[in-house]
């Protein structure tokens, strides 16, 4: 199999192209890259390998290498419970453009990951999204659950 690696950097920046139209973001594909990778960052943390493989195994190329980026498999995930602690750990893995990146208003970092799951619905099987729902603590459960049929 040939790796042609400009196809797959075109469809990265289509993809952040029309991912940060889809967030209100004009134009603004670093600002749509980061949050795209502090929002899927912060679910490989709170979900198991097994099921981080799953989901990747569904991805295209460029978003697979967007997830993997830097992951390492810890054996203590963080206790994330309720979607104030799930943004707070998305703004981690955003790091100092936080502040600018999500305002740090609970509602925009909310919409911006409720957006991320119904665009990922493009390329993952509602039965994914219902094994990755299904693994999350009652009160994360919304996150996907309301994006499921999109």
């Amino acid at each position: 199999m040939a790796l042609n690696f400009n196809h797959y950097a075109t469809e990265g920046n289509t993809f952040l192209k029309h991912y940060a139209k889809e967030m209100n973001l004009a134009d603004n594909r670093d600002k749509a890259g980061r949050i795209l990778s502090s929002i899927l960052h912060a679910l490989r943390d709170i979900i198991t390998p097994e099921e981080s493989l799953q989901f990747i195994a569904q991805l295209p190329m460029f978003l697979k290498a967007v997830y993997v980026n830097g992951w390492t498999i810890k054996k203590d995930k963080p206790r994330i419970k309720k979607m104030a602690e799930f943004i707070d750990l998305v703004r981690q893995h955003d790091g100092p453009a936080a502040i600018n990146d999500f305002e740090y208003n609970d509602e925009v970092a909310e919409m911006y990951i409720d957006t991320t799951f119904i665009y990922l619905r493009k390329y993952i099987s509602l039965g994914e999204m219902e094994d990755i729902r299904d693994g999350l603590p009652k009160d994360l459960k919304s996150m996907i659950y309301s994006n499921l049929m999109f």
